[in-house]
């Protein structure tokens, strides 16, 4: 039970990565509030993590809109008393390099990834304070560290979420909130099939120095040291999972 007692937030929580989180922290002991766009989606997980026993709540997120930031924060406190954990999984993938990539394209990719991010620690941190501290995990990118011959606006908003972590996370450690990013390579869910059925393909498993593409709940389980007190040493550092791409 490595999270007995915390409240967690997840945006993007419905599917893929995030959804891995929400059922590892609460099988941890965490309640956790799950916000995304999917409702259906979302509601069924909430449920299912209800009747094998957890503490889960389906919140409808739009991570672009403040005012639903705030509905999402409030439900939380609301209903478990306090926030403790965030993780900002929400983000979107265009496969253009810099020439075909529109300003539309730009800023949806930005609007997303990163604006969606700044949202969401903005509104978590006050409940955070009041608590005396807590822990927010960014999902970033191996796209964040390294450029490709694609991708262009996805590496620039993972690039941005990897420095706004850091950032905050100097800014709020006297207040004993911890921030740092979390850096997937190729993972298997939607995205990865979006990606792959692109005209310029996508990362192929035998690109990746251990040989396959990584699982959903690859990402959870370092997702879920950061959150937890193990890493309460830990902050403004990146956790990359990636099968070793980014060590080529």
């Amino acid at each position: 039970m490595r999270l007995e007692g915390k409240v967690a937030l997840l945006s993007g929580g419905a599917g893929g990565i995030g959804a891995a989180e929400a059922k590892l922290f609460a099988s941890e002991g965490a309640a956790v509030v799950i916000g995304d766009l999917a409702e259906e989606q979302g509601e069924a997980l909430a449920s299912e993590i209800v009747a094998t026993g957890g503490k889960a709540t389906f919140v409808r997120l739009d991570v672009l809109d403040e005012a639903s930031w705030k509905a999402a924060v409030s439900l939380a406190v609301d209903t478990y008393g306090k926030l403790n954990i965030l993780v900002n999984n929400a983000g979107i993938l265009r496969n253009e390099g810099l020439l075909d990539t529109t300003e539309a394209i730009w800023d949806s990719v930005m609007d997303v990834n990163a604006k969606g991010t700044f949202l969401g620690c903005k509104h978590a941190l006050p409940e955070m304070r009041c608590v005396g501290g807590g822990s927010i995990i960014n999902i970033s990118s191996g796209a964040g560290l390294v450029g490709s011959n694609r991708t262009t606006a996805y590496h620039a908003s993972k690039g941005a979420v990897r420095i706004f972590t850091k950032a905050v996370a100097i800014q709020y450690a006297p207040d004993n909130i911890r921030v740092n990013s979390v850096h997937p390579g190729p993972i298997e869910t939607p995205m990865l099939d979006f990606s792959l059925a692109s005209l310029e393909g996508g990362v192929l498993p035998w690109s990746v120095p251990l040989g396959r593409y990584g699982q959903p709940e690859d990402i959870a389980y370092g997702v879920l040291y950061l959150a937890s007190d193990e890493s309460g040493f830990v902050t403004g550092s990146e956790l990359v999972i990636d099968g070793g791409r980014t060590a080529q």
